[in-house]
């Protein structure tokens, strides 16, 4: 069984809560202004194999790469959460398929994750990244782990949050994000517990700090929410090799995550050889910025 560790949070009041969560997110990033920013990091392209493939790069040591969810692009990443991951290592974020300037891998309707996970493989080639460790949010969890199993020679260590094993054991995603009308700030909402207002408010305020902050499309949305239905449901090969990981990975997950629920988080552990569970209580999906500092302390202590 994989070990697990929850971290504990203590009750306070509204107001407080906004400066925390404000504080959790300016905080947690490099303490000077001579470290690592990613709002002065320009976004570039690079040509692969699988198209151009847009991404943004800081810091210095070893590689890490973080792989979006859905309804995103890589401006959804906090900027103090990316710098406080980039005064250790060489970060790299960017776009999935068909988001921003990333060039589309399938059709409207036909994008998998196995497709992406290609685009991504060669990101890594073309930036010449060796094997770094990978993050991966949610959907960009399920990209993650089939990289590990694909393209094992690609990959030194997983960290896998708010994702779910597609072995179609897995509860499914929950049917109301796909209705006509949802709105990214919505989904966003739905994201974080409902007593973390403050966090919400907090996140969009970061992310928006971004010069020229841009969204995915609905389409692209879309194509990739049926993607990761496709993947939980097992329609993806490597979803099924879990069980082939063989290098160290550490999942994690919110208690009150109510797009992935935390029983999935258990269950990817439990499939993966060797896995490390960490749940975080009062967090939803959005956990991993909800309690940013202590993620990316847990992130730091996992790589080593």
């Amino acid at each position: 069984m994989p070990a697990r560790a929850e971290h504990m949070r203590l009750p306070v009041s509204w107001m407080l809560a906004v400066c925390c969560a404000a504080a959790a997110l300016a905080g947690c990033g490099s303490s000077g202004s001579s470290g690592p920013d990613v709002l002065t990091a320009p976004i570039k392209v690079v040509r692969t194999t699988d198209g151009t493939v847009a991404y943004r790069e800081l810091g210095s040591g070893p590689a890490l790469l973080l792989i979006m969810g859905a309804d995103a692009s890589m401006d959804g990443w906090p900027p103090s959460f990316v710098d406080a991951l980039a005064a250790h290592h060489e970060v790299v974020v960017f776009d999935n398929a068909g988001v921003g300037r990333t060039s589309a891998v399938a059709a409207p309707g036909s994008l998998s994750i196995t497709a992406m996970t290609s685009q991504t493989s060669a990101l890594i080639s073309a930036l010449r990244l060796g094997r770094p460790a990978v993050l991966g949010w949610s959907m960009g969890g399920m990209i993650a782990q089939d990289l590990a199993v694909s393209h094992p020679a690609q990959v030194s260590r997983l960290i896998l949050a708010a994702t779910a094993v597609g072995t179609g054991k897995a509860v499914p995603l929950p049917p109301f994000a796909t209705v006509p009308g949802v709105n990214s700030e919505q989904l966003t909402a739905e994201a974080f517990p409902k007593n973390q207002a403050a966090a919400v408010t907090a996140y969009l305020n970061t992310i928006q700090q971004y010069p020229g902050f841009y969204e995915e499309s609905a389409a692209a949305f879309h194509a990739q929410y049926l993607a990761a239905e496709r993947w939980l449901a097992g329609q993806d090969a490597a979803g099924h090799l879990a069980g082939d990981i063989r290098v160290p990975t550490l999942v994690a997950g919110g208690t009150l995550d109510q797009f992935i629920v935390a029983a999935n988080a258990r269950l990817l552990a439990s499939s993966v050889p060797g896995a490390k569970l960490l749940l975080f209580p009062d967090a939803g999906h959005a956990f991993l910025f909800q309690d940013a500092a202590t993620f990316t302390r847990d992130v730091e202590a996992f790589m080593g």
